[in-house]
């Protein structure tokens, strides 16, 4: 009966998910282009592979790196989305006297914004707990013993969500030890939020782009806006509310009647952004090597694991921090790059491969598996990015259809991050000491 009742809700809140990105501009899903602001889905496995591993292919050791659900915004998003608010609030005359298209009609009845901010949403608490039944479910032959979250609260509790589904209602009276936490700080070597040591990374390198792109787009949506509503007067700020509060209503309510009110086109706009700061920050387009280093204590502590250096690795590893978690790793491997680099100045690449819409949804889950198959094979590593499998192009042979390769063919493609890791000369040059 408890499966039944979270599939239903989870199917119900699909549904209304699904719901969110009216029909108005035809089959568009809206959902799917918010970057790393869209809810979870599962990934499409790549044509002619297959998440299946063989007959006698056995999983030995897992390691997830999980990022937290979805979320209010942040602060600073928040002040566009009230701001937005705040400017529709004063032209409720115009607003109401205007003759509105059906996407924009919801504005006749006025538009209030309940969002809070940074705190995990009732819809990004149930993505956890089912990713937690859902991972007990995979690998029912391993157990871990414990979790380890970064010390923020959306990614604590994220933790504790997918704790419940994964342990059930007594994991709580698991041993305080169990469930640890990693400070995300600029004192703390941390593999899963390593900017904090970083004293040359700066955010900006992302932001910056999104400013030079938001030059480049949003005033063309500001001006078709004006046209069709007048009185209101939106400014660029306005509009980035409106797309934030698309997103954002999305993850706190599963709908939102701003998401209609924008083209594909300019939702599109809006995803090459947030790929814009996602990968300017902690991507492809920092100062090279930065990405890499960063990431690789990632990798580093991947192939301390899986090879077992020191002696004590464990069957399973769950861990929890952000997007940038993920995005940094990626980075790293090389997995997902772009050539020519996204430019800040456009246009928005259709063809382009770093796509957090798919990569770094909320929730986003990257498993690493250690496997072998028949007796005496030789251990293999394979990546599931959001379900789907990854190839593992560094490799010098991968297999076509799982994307894994030999494990002792990865340690050797990532010598960099293996080889190298915090404070030493590589970090230095990089980060400064």
């Amino acid at each position: 009966m408890m499966k039944l009742s979270l599939w239903l809700v989870s199917a119900a809140l699909a549904a209304v998910a699904s719901a969110a990105a009216p029909e108005a501009r035809g089959s568009f899903d809206y959902a799917a282009h918010l970057g790393n602001l869209s809810p979870y889905r599962s990934a499409a496995v790549p044509s002619g592979m297959t998440t299946t591993l063989p007959d006698g292919c056995v999983v030995d050791q897992v390691m997830l790196a999980a990022r937290h659900g979805s979320r209010y915004p942040l602060s600073s998003e928040l002040t566009s989305i009230t701001g937005l608010v705040q400017a529709l609030g004063n032209a409720t005359g115009a607003v109401a006297k205007a003759r509105l298209p059906a996407d924009l009609a919801f504005l006749k009845a006025g538009y209030t914004s309940t969002l809070g901010h940074d705190d995990l949403t009732a819809p990004g608490r149930l993505q956890l707990f089912q990713h937690g039944v859902e991972f007990a479910l995979a690998y029912p032959h391993l157990r871990a013993t414990g979790v380890l979250a970064g010390n923020q609260d959306r990614v604590l509790e994220s933790a504790q969500w997918f704790a419940q589904g994964y342990f059930g209602r007594g994991w709580g009276a698991m041993n305080a030890s169990a469930f640890a936490t990693i400070n995300e700080d600029h004192a703390t070597v941390s593999w899963i939020t390593p900017t904090g040591t970083c004293k040359k990374w700066d955010y900006n390198y992302g932001n910056n782009a999104t400013i030079e792109w938001g030059s480049v787009y949003l005033p063309r949506i500001a001006k078709r806006l004006n046209k069709v509503v007048p009185g209101v007067g939106f400014t660029t700020d306005n509009v980035h509310g409106a797309l934030y509060a698309c997103a954002y209503d999305l993850a706190a309510h599963g709908v939102s009647p701003w998401c209609g009110a924008f083209t594909p086109a300019e939702i599109k706009d809006f995803e090459y952004e947030l790929d814009l700061l996602m990968d300017g920050a902690f991507g492809y387009n920092l100062p090279t090597p930065m990405g890499a280093v960063l990431g690789g204590l990632y990798v580093q502590k991947l192939v301390e694991r899986f090879t077992n250096e020191t002696g004590t690795a464990s069957p399973m590893y769950l861990e929890f921090g952000h997007d940038t978690t993920i995005d940094l790793a990626l980075t790293a491997l090389g997995l997902f790059a772009d050539k020519p680099p996204l430019s800040a100045s456009g246009p928005a690449r259709a063809s382009r491969k770093f796509r957090t819409s798919s990569q770094v949804p909320f929730a986003a889950k990257m498993v690493w598996e250690r496997f072998a198959c028949g007796a005496g094979g030789a251990p293999q590593i394979r990546l599931l990015l959001n379900d789907a499998p990854v190839p593992l192009a560094m490799c010098a042979k991968t297999d076509k259809r799982l994307g894994s390769c030999a494990l002792a063919d990865f340690v050797h493609a990532n010598a960099a991050s293996v080889e190298h890791g915090w404070g030493d000369a590589r970090w230095n040059a990089t980060c400064g000491m």
